[in-house]
């Protein structure tokens, strides 16, 4: 089986979804002629806007959301295995995505904001790639099938993944014991996970929302430390990462387990650029024009890929540890920080990935809630039916921790590509909205206002946007070209 998920992945990563990413972050890169590094400043700029009411979801509310969800195991796991199983190039190509991917998740960012949806009881705002495909393309069997793989990806990889990744941090221990191990750890998240999801755990929900952005501060703050006592190593490791990236009679010599492979792979499973999660965050936001929102994803993507993944990557390298198959994912992370903090440095990796993890779980089946939600005609099933549903969950909470470990990222990669093969190309049929919008945006930007979107100023009609055509009524404005 293992063999087979394996097979499966590398078709669909080379040549399928390689050249999909590629040809999909190119085009909308030409097209919006380069937006993701012309309008960085103004990026940052519309982050400190505030939203239009006191209850709202500002920007930058919804970039911490998707960011949230983007930042994880991924980027001290999946940077890890990368480099161990593809060579230190991996990084590179990390970088590359994730610079022609912010264009992909600027223009999935903004249609979901175009083709959002307001709750007219408590005034939230919900969308993202299965409203904009059963909206603008008229296809909802298509935004169905979406949302299958989004559940896919999120209630079943992601969260299989998420469960062996945050075990095997414990395999440097002494107490640990392959056989037994994995299974009490899987069964204690497990338990967690349904404590939570079945309404209970608030507070513990609540304390580790705190706690992670105060974790994800304190590993930078610990990688950059190591940075810093090794920086006299750092100009090899650029040359070493720069040579193995460029190095094609490796890389065509075996391209499923190369660098650039590898690199793409966990580059998009750490950002999601481009997958069509994030525009599920990025439609709650309320903001004056849907640009400003897929400005914010921009800044979103490089926060996670150029600043964390960099981070880890670096750390591991100039540690001087060996990257191996057989030190692969959290085991070489470990390693690296405990040549500089000693027995401290595998210790905070796991208490780090035990809160990168569990929040990561729920935070994946928020995704899965709404999907649940727009497959059963927009509203939530009942009690009964999300009882199982959670109970689901929990079991593949609980066995991704005994799941081999190709076996769970081939699963991962498998779905997420999924999502990615529908929403990517749905992104490119859309996509002259999303320039249209960006020409508007920077057109009233010029003429020094603060911009907002009126429909028919890119030649859509207001009454088939659910959300603009009501703010447009409700405020009773009409803003001139």
């Amino acid at each position: 089986m293992v063999d087979f998920l394996n097979m499966v992945d590398s078709f669909l990563y080379y040549p399928v979804l390689i050249i999909v990413l590629a040809a999909a972050g190119i085009y909308f890169s030409i097209c919006t002629r380069f937006v993701q590094i012309r309008l960085l400043v103004e990026a940052v700029r519309t982050l400190v806007e505030k939203p239009s009411g006191s209850d709202s979801v500002s920007s930058l509310d919804a970039m911490f959301v998707s960011t949230a969800s983007r930042v994880g195991t991924g980027n001290i796991i999946g940077v890890s295995t990368a480099i161990c199983l593809g060579g230190p190039g991996a990084a590179f190509w990390m970088w590359v995505l994730a610079i022609i991917g912010a264009s992909s998740a600027f223009v999935e960012s903004t249609l979901a904001q175009i083709y959002k949806h307001r709750d007219r009881r408590t005034n939230e705002c919900y969308g993202g790639p299965a409203y904009y495909i059963e909206n603008a393309l008229h296809s909802r069997w298509l935004g169905i099938v979406f949302a299958v793989f989004l559940i896919l990806t999120y209630a079943f990889g992601f969260n299989l993944l998420c469960s062996f990744n945050l075990q095997s941090t414990f395999e440097t221990y002494n107490f640990y014991k392959p056989a037994e191990t994995p299974w009490i750890i899987g069964i204690i998240l497990a338990v967690l996970v349904g404590f939570c999801l079945f309404g209970g755990g608030k507070r513990i929900v609540k304390t580790t929302s705190v706690l992670v952005p105060v974790m994800g501060l304190f590993y930078v703050f610990v990688t950059y430390i190591i940075l810093v006592m090794n920086y006299d190593m750092i100009p090899s490791v650029i040359v070493a990462i720069m040579q193995d990236a460029f190095d094609f009679q490796a890389i065509g010599g075996g391209i499923a387990g190369s660098c650039l492979m590898y690199g793409i792979k966990r580059g998009l499973y750490s950002n999601e650029a481009g997958v069509g999660s994030a525009p599920n965050a990025a439609a709650a936001a309320h903001v004056s024009h849907p640009v400003k929102q897929g400005l914010a994803q921009v800044l979103s993507v490089y926060i996670d890929t150029l600043f964390l993944c960099t981070a880890t990557a670096l750390m591991c390298l100039v540690s001087g540890v060996p990257g191996t198959a057989e030190n692969a994912g959290a085991l070489y992370v470990q390693q690296a920080i405990s040549t500089t903090f000693g027995f401290a440095g595998p210790l905070f990796i796991t208490v780090a990935m035990t809160l990168f993890a569990f929040t990561t779980l729920l935070g994946n089946l928020y995704y899965v809630h709404n999907a649940i939600a727009y497959i059963n005609n927009k509203k939530m099933p009942g009690k009964l039916t999300m009882a199982l549903i959670h109970i689901a969950c929990c079991l593949v909470v609980l066995f991704g921790a005994v799941t081999p470990m190709d076996a769970c990222w081939a699963l991962a990669d498998i779905t997420m590509g999924g999502m990615a093969l529908i929403n990517l190309p749905a992104c490119v049929i859309l996509g002259g909205v999303a320039f249209r919008a960006l020409r508007d945006y920077e057109r009233q930007r010029r003429r020094g206002r603060n911009p907002a979107f009126i429909a028919r100023h890119i030649g859509l009609d207001p009454e088939k946007l659910d959300y603009w055509k009501h703010k447009e009524r409700d405020a009773k404005v009409s803003v001139p070209r």
